[in-house]
């Protein structure tokens, strides 16, 4: 007679957040561990737990809160490293239970086994976390961020924190808000309900450790039912279900100090709570400046300058990163001319000392011009010796090589072109010709190519 069926119990005590039913199959349905958890039959016990633990990781509740098939998922994962995990279920599961071997019964008798489970997945996958050893090992390749996910997914780990272009050259101090892990208020992290006891361990009587023999040899390990505590906690704290840690909303002050960028990610801790050092990533976004531009440790800005200003020199209060400063414009500056002003940039995060501050110098032609202006210019331009091409309204050349003005002169520039005249110059009559008043005077002097 062929064997007509299996009974899985799985008896989920204490299981919080799913109800698993008893499930019932038959030999034929019978599910095979080794592919689920993707191992071979000859994996060691080793390569079974890693395989389970970065399963469980990936198809998590609190990972997958949307997908209800990561529930399941994670449900047959944990049923496959339940019996995969322990020998003696294994070896049964090998020589009885394994769909791949059911043509290997015979007729005649009927054979069958039951697998009684009294863990809840959430707890078989907790237990693993806890295995010290294992879990620094696979978290020493980087994978650190699931670390509080049994403890809640809600707990924060990176935070964007937004700010100024002078926030982050300055440095501030920001008021954050954050998930973190903390102790359970309500058992303060014993992990029990309070006014309840915990019990000794049956298995290691308080010690936390347990023998086991190996031929010759004696091995110590951590207990596996208290899983090192020494005790049995067998009235779980009702607010914490039993983990001892919760997570909390909190407010924290954070300092961020001078110089960070945009895109860079501060590690900060924000309190120890004598268990754990909580940390958190923060990352930076730095909004952009419509004054200053960076480049490194320095900075670079614009001033806009007369043309007075630009061929006399003169002197201009700029912005800078920590107080305003009063420039010197160095005579005959043209437009990109840069101004250096040594240490008045940002500090090197990274290093000593501050960046420039590099001011860009543009120079602002008038583009209308009073009477006076426009005649002051006029009379400038006729002693202009170095101009390539032509000055609108002073194109001529009089026999003595001069330049001179194509118009008749009005009774203002006539006035300025007297008091500079040089008495020794012969004058002559320009010819006359009205100037648009919103014509631009353009100096294209060499010296500001």
């Amino acid at each position: 007679m062929a064997l007509k069926g299996i009974s899985f119990m799985h008896k989920l005590a204490g299981a919080s957040k799913f109800n698993f039913r008893n499930i019932y199959t038959s030999i034929s349905l019978l599910k095979d561990y080794y592919n689920i958890l993707g191992v071979s039959k000859s994996a060691s016990q080793s390569e079974i737990k890693k395989a389970y633990y970065q399963l469980a990781k990936k198809y998590h509740p609190d990972v997958n809160k949307n997908d209800k098939s990561a529930a399941q998922k994670f449900q047959e994962v944990s049923e496959a490293y339940e019996v995969l995990g322990d020998e003696n279920k294994r070896s049964q599961y090998d020589k009885f239970g394994s769909a791949s071997t059911q043509n290997n019964f015979g007729g005649g008798q009927s054979q069958g086994f039951e697998f009684h489970s009294n863990i809840n997945p959430e707890e078989l996958f907790r237990r693993i976390f806890r295995d010290s050893e294992f879990v620094f090992n696979e978290w020493s390749t980087g994978d650190k961020g699931f670390a509080e996910s049994i403890f809640g997914s809600d707990a924060t780990k990176e935070i964007p924190v937004n700010l100024t272009f002078e926030q982050a050259a300055r440095g501030v101090n920001k008021e954050i808000s954050v998930n973190m892990v903390t102790n359970c208020p309500h058992c303060q992290g014993s992990r029990a309900e309070p006014g309840t006891d915990k019990s000794t361990c049956p298995s290691c009587r308080g010690t936390g450790t347990e023998n086991m023999n190996t031929g010759p040899f004696l091995l110590r390990s951590v207990c596996r039912r208290c899983h090192g505590t020494g005790t049995i906690i067998r009235h779980p704290c009702r607010e914490c279900e039993g983990k001892g840690r919760i997570v909390g909303r909190k407010r924290v002050n954070v300092s961020i100090p001078a110089g960070v960028e945009d895109g860079q990610v501060l590690r900060m801790s924000v309190g120890n709570d004598g268990l754990h050092n909580n940390e958190i990533f923060l990352q930076i976004r730095v909004e952009k400046s419509r004054y200053f531009r960076r480049e490194g440790a320095d900075i670079h800005s614009d001033i806009t300058v007369s043309l007075s200003q630009a061929a006399l020199g003169g002197k201009i209060r700029v912005q800078g990163i920590y107080e305003n400063m009063l420039v010197t414009i160095p005579a005959g500056s043209c437009s990109n001319d840069r101004i250096r002003l040594p240490g008045k940039g940002i500090s090197r995060i990274n290093g000593y000392g501050y960046g420039d501050h590099y001011i860009h110098i543009h120079i602002q032609a008038p583009k209308k011009l009073t009477d006076l202006q426009r005649a002051l210019l006029l009379a400038y331009a006729e002693t202009e010796n170095n101009v390539t091409g032509s000055v609108e309204g002073v194109t001529s050349t009089d026999k003595h090589g001069k330049r001179a003005i194509d118009t008749t002169p009005g009774f203002i520039l006539s006035r300025i072109r007297l008091a500079i005249q040089d008495p020794n110059e012969p004058q002559e009559e320009a010819k006359s010709q009205e100037i648009d008043s919103d014509t631009v005077v353009k100096n294209s002097s060499k010296d500001c190519v």
